[in-house]
């Protein structure tokens, strides 16, 4: 009699992200909707967008993390750019810097920096 062992082939589990805050996205000087979110995982952070997010498309458009929830002025020490957005609409990841303080942080901004123009911003928290 021939004994065989099972094949048996382990599965790992895919990581799961932990969101420490979130908000809606709300329009100001263009139409912006869908939902912000910070999440960790792998031990990085990330400014996540759902698969709702949208906003009018622009020249020179930034994703920003910003110190207020209802972003007036754009000085250095207020924001953190994550850089140019990827598309206008749909889910989309941008990793935040490890020396970012998300205590600080209050809000994340579609921002067109050619017109220095808040499309929208989603207030976090």
């Amino acid at each position: 009699m021939i004994e065989t062992t099972p094949n048996v082939t382990q599965i790992a589990a895919k990581p799961t992200a932990k969101t420490i805050t979130s908000g809606n996205f709300v329009g100001a000087d263009h139409p912006t909707q869908g939902m912000a979110k910070i999440v960790t995982e792998n031990g990085k952070r990330y400014l996540e967008f759902d698969r709702k997010f949208k906003s009018d498309n622009g020249p020179d458009l930034f994703v920003l993390l910003h110190a207020q929830q209802q972003p007036r002025s754009y000085k250095k020490e207020n924001y953190v750019s994550l850089g140019r957005l990827q598309n206008v609409k749909g889910k989309q990841r941008y990793e935040i810097p490890a020396d970012v303080d998300l205590n600080a942080v209050k809000s994340a901004v579609i921002w067109c920096r050619q017109f220095n123009v808040t499309f929208g911003f989603a207030a976090l928290g």
